[in-house]
């Protein structure tokens, strides 16, 4: 499954958009593996899943996130290919 990485949110000099700078931090999709209470989920960016807050965002189970300090900012979009 892939996703439309937004150009403003890639990072300058990566053209592969695989990560992006925020705040002098790098944000990095995850995939979400379960929802839990209070705001909360378990996600997957390649490591194991680890504990997210998804409260600013509207995610699903499968669905995509970047994650940056811990937070889920932005639910990717995917495309087909």
């Amino acid at each position: 499954m892939r996703h439309a990485i937004p150009a403003e949110l890639r990072a300058v000099g990566d053209p592969s958009g695989v990560s992006w700078v925020t705040c002098s931090d790098t944000a990095v999709p995850a995939t979400v593996v379960m929802l839990l209470a209070g705001g909360l989920a378990l996600a997957d960016a390649g490591a194991g899943p680890e504990e997210i807050g998804v409260g600013l965002v509207q995610a699903r189970v499968g669905d995509t996130v970047l994650v940056h300090a811990g937070e889920a900012i932005r639910v990717l979009p995917e495309v087909a290919g």
